[in-house]
C-alpha cells in the first residue's frame, strides 16, 4: 500500500492505495465521487474521462499512484454552487443527454476540446475529437450541438 496525495476539485486529499489501483477506482471507491463512470474497463467508451493537470484522461487507463501530486477535476468539480459550468448548461439546454451514463465523460472531453481548439470549434472537429467517447443511446447529433453551444458559452 502507498499513500498518495492530490488536489481533487480544489480539495487536497490523500489515501492509501494498492499499486494496481486505477484512478477511477480511487475516485469512486475511496472518495465516493461517483460521477466518473466505469463503462468498459478497456479505455473504449470514455465514460471515465477526468482532467489531470488540465488535460482530459481516461481514468481507467491511469494508476492512482501516477496521479500523486496532480490536480484532478471530475464532473463534480465543474459547477460553482448551483450554477452549472457553461458546457454542462449547454448539454442541458440542447438535449445532449439521454440516459446520462456517458454524459460526464462527454462533458469533460468537450471542455478539453474547447480548451485545445478554441470557442469556434467546428462540427467536423467535434465529431473527430469525440471518437473516443461512446453514447449507446446514439444521441450524437445533440451532443455535437451541445459541445458547440458550450464552446460559445465558454468563450463569452
Amino acid at each position: 500500500m502507498q499513500t498518495i496525495s492530490m488536489n481533487i476539485n480544489g480539495v487536497s486529499v490523500s489515501g492509501e492505495v494498492e499499486d494496481r489501483t486505477l484512478l477511477v477506482q480511487f475516485l469512486r471507491e475511496n472518495l465516493r465521487l461517483t460521477g466518473t463512470h466505469v463503462g468498459c474497463d478497456t479505455s473504449q467508451c470514455g465514460a471515465c474521462v477526468v482532467h489531470v493537470d488540465g488535460v482530459s484522461v481516461k481514468s481507467c487507463t491511469i494508476l492512482a499512484v501516477q496521479s500523486d501530486g496532480c490536480e484532478v477535476v471530475t464532473i463534480e468539480g465543474l459547477a460553482t454552487g448551483s450554477h452549472l459550468h457553461p458546457m454542462q448548461q449547454a448539454f442541458k439546454d440542447n438535449h445532449g443527454l439521454q440516459c446520462g451514463f456517458c454524459t460526464p465523460g462527454m462533458v469533460m472531453s468537450a471542455i478539453d476540446i474547447v480548451n485545445r481548439n478554441g470557442c469556434d470549434v467546428d462540427e467536423a472537429t467535434v465529431r473527430k475529437e469525440l471518437e473516443g467517447n461512446i453514447c449507446r443511446c446514439t444521441g450524437y447529433h445533440n451532443i455535437v450541438k451541445s459541445v458547440q453551444a458550450g464552446a460559445k458559452n465558454m468563450g463569452g
